[in-house]
């Protein structure tokens, strides 16, 4: 996958992926290409990654509180659940602000 990415970034330019601490992206077998630089948010810190609120809406919203029949069941409500929040980009868009964060 990151081979992949390398190949989309300009010559003579370096991207920067932000990404969670899952054991398979700090992996020490993982190959990083010289044009990109893996940088993970420390630990337990939620508020710097702006998809865990999207996370959050739509359990908020569409998935807490319900028993799933089965794995296909659950595939199908998250499925369904990402279309419709797909369908609202002003949302997708609020939900990842964060106040005191400012571009300069």
């Amino acid at each position: 996958h990151l081979a992949e990415i390398a190949t989309e970034i300009a010559p003579g330019k370096h991207a920067v992926l932000l990404l969670d601490q899952a054991g398979w992206h700090l992996s020490r077998h993982l190959v990083v290409p010289p044009n990109i630089t893996l940088m993970p948010p420390p630990p337990k810190c939620p508020e710097l990654n702006p998809v865990e609120n999207v996370w959050q809406f739509m359990r908020d919203n569409w998935l807490s509180n319900r028993v799933f029949q089965s794995y296909d069941n659950l595939v199908d409500h998250c499925c369904e659940a990402w279309n419709r929040l797909v369908d609202q980009p002003w949302k997708i868009m609020t939900i990842g602000v964060r106040e005191w964060a400012h571009r300069y």
